[in-house]
């Protein structure tokens, strides 16, 4: 049965995990729309608020909860999973993930409202947070060590500053053209 649920885990994982990446991929489309002159704005405005509203309550929120609905049961299953110190780490980042997860529900709440707080390259490192959370998550679950975190922060921290330095060389080459 640990088995089956755990696939289930997995599958709607990636099932969150793209509506979250696609979201915010959304969200700079839609920012990005704002500088359109009209009507082109509001006909790309309405088009991506749909599109964010359907992804959002079809996909991606429903996928959350049956990750964690997963995740409940296969610790309910196999309670000795809870002395894991690796566990006790990833549900801190899980945490931070359904935190990163009503952020961005708040963010399309607002662009539903006419209310653009964040630039497009603001919403580019966003969407890279995510990414930082998934890589850290990952390897918890596959190495199953909480234990060297020297090494698990400086790599997190790295990874960041590349993705940093990725989205802003992109954005001078965008801009540059």
């Amino acid at each position: 049965m640990y088995q089956y649920v755990l696939a289930i885990h997995i599958i709607f994982v990636v099932c969150w995990m793209a509506g979250l990446f696609y979201m915010v991929r959304l969200f700079i489309y839609h920012t990005e729309a704002q500088q359109k002159p009209e009507p082109a704005r509001a006909i790309l405005a309405e088009q991506f608020e749909i599109m964010e509203r359907k992804l959002w309550w079809i996909i991606t929120t429903p996928s959350m909860y049956l990750v964690l609905a997963a995740g409940i049961t296969m610790v309910t299953i196999n309670p000795p999973l809870l002395k894991q110190p690796w566990l006790h780490v990833k549900l801190l980042f899980v945490i931070g993930l359904i935190a990163y997860h009503f952020i961005c529900q708040q963010k399309m709440k607002q662009m539903a409202g006419g209310v653009f707080k964040w630039t497009s390259t603001q919403l580019r490192l966003w969407n890279e947070l995510a990414t930082v959370i998934l890589f850290a998550i990952v390897f918890l679950v596959v190495l199953k060590s909480a234990i060297n975190w020297i090494f698990g922060v400086i790599s997190i921290i790295a990874f960041s500053m590349i993705l940093m330095s990725a989205v802003k060389i992109y954005k001078y080459f965008r801009l540059k053209k």
